[in-house]
């Protein structure tokens, strides 16, 4: 959702980076997030990680709780609403 706010502001190809933060700050929405999406945004930014680090997957998936998952999935859904709405 960052980089499709990214190409609707900028009218250009969103960085190619993973870096939710980054991406934020260089869409303009970084400075308008509340203390619990920045919060949200730097949590999450670690599950995406790369297929060489088996043993890191191995110790998300033992604290990610399908309570966590849930509640993960709603605070994205939240955000991305939220981001919408920015445009």
């Amino acid at each position: 959702m960052l980089k499709a706010y990214f190409s609707a502001i900028k009218d250009e190809t969103p960085p190619y980076v993973h870096n939710l933060k980054r991406l934020a700050e260089q869409s303009g929405l970084l400075q308008s997030f509340s203390e619990e999406q920045l919060d949200f945004i730097e949590e999450i930014m670690p599950m995406n990680i790369e297929a060489r680090y088996p043993t890191y997957k191995e110790h998300l998936l033992k604290i990610l709780t399908e309570d966590k998952c849930k509640n993960i999935l709603n605070q994205t859904e939240e955000l991305c609403i939220w981001i919408k709405q920015q445009l």
